[in-house]
C-alpha cells in the first residue's frame, strides 16, 4: 500500500513537472488542477528546493525527489512493506 503512494506521488511530480512547461493563466482550465497539484507537491518539493542549488535557471528538486521516492520505495520493497 505505501509503495502504491509513492508511485502516485510520484506522478504528481510529473504532472506538476509537466504543467510547469505551460502558461497556466488564473482562469484558465488548467488553473485548477495546477493549483492542486502544487498545494499537494509543496510540502515535499518546498523544503528539498531551499536544500538544493538550482542548476542555472533549472529547478532540480523534483528529479531529486523522485529519486529519493524511488529510493525509499525500494528500501520499503526489500524489508516486505
Amino acid at each position: 500500500m505505501i509503495s502504491q503512494l509513492i508511485s502516485l506521488y510520484t506522478l504528481v511530480i510529473f504532472a506538476r513537472i509537466i504543467l510547469s512547461w505551460f502558461p497556466i493563466t488564473s482562469s484558465g482550465p488548467l488553473a485548477q488542477i495546477s493549483r492542486v497539484l502544487f498545494q499537494v507537491t509543496e510540502p515535499v518539493l518546498g523544503p528539498a528546493r531551499r536544500i538544493i542549488p538550482n542548476i542555472g535557471p533549472l529547478d532540480i528538486s523534483p528529479i531529486v525527489v523522485v529519486f529519493g521516492l524511488g529510493f525509499v520505495q525500494r528500501m520499503l520493497a526489500s524489508a516486505g512493506l
